[in-house]
């Protein structure tokens, strides 16, 4: 045999690692750790809550401002109309990420009034 068809051990151990390596598939994800993706926040506007029609009066006053959406605080509307008399609803902070994301929550007036009544209060 020839001398010049010859490899050192060097040659013959990088010649065998490449090799091996051509039939290795590599895969790279991407950085960061390994949670999975979260849904993105869905964009705050204004939302306003269908009030029922109670006693013989309605009253307004049931509209979520983007502002508060975004603030993510617990929160009391204060129903108003063309009575005397108001209403208030809370919505708590779980209950207003429900409405920013486009879920139904109904919510139940407290009772005041010349005549004690509630109202009830329908987002989405």
């Amino acid at each position: 045999m020839s001398e010049d068809n010859l490899l050192t051990r060097r040659e013959f151990t990088v010649e065998g690692a490449l090799a091996m390596l051509a039939t290795v598939a590599i895969t790279i994800t991407g950085c960061g750790d390994d949670d999975p993706p979260t849904a993105p926040t869905p964009t705050a506007v204004d939302r306003t809550g269908a009030v029922t029609t109670d006693a013989n009066h309605t009253h307004n006053g049931a509209t979520i401002t983007a502002a508060q959406f975004t603030a993510g605080n617990a929160i009391t509307l204060t129903l108003t109309g063309a009575t005397t008399h108001t209403h208030t609803v809370a919505v708590s902070q779980a209950e207003l990420t429900q409405i920013n994301s486009g879920a139904r929550v109904v919510k139940t007036s407290t009772s005041d009034g010349p005549t004690p009544h509630i109202h009830t209060v329908t987002f989405n």
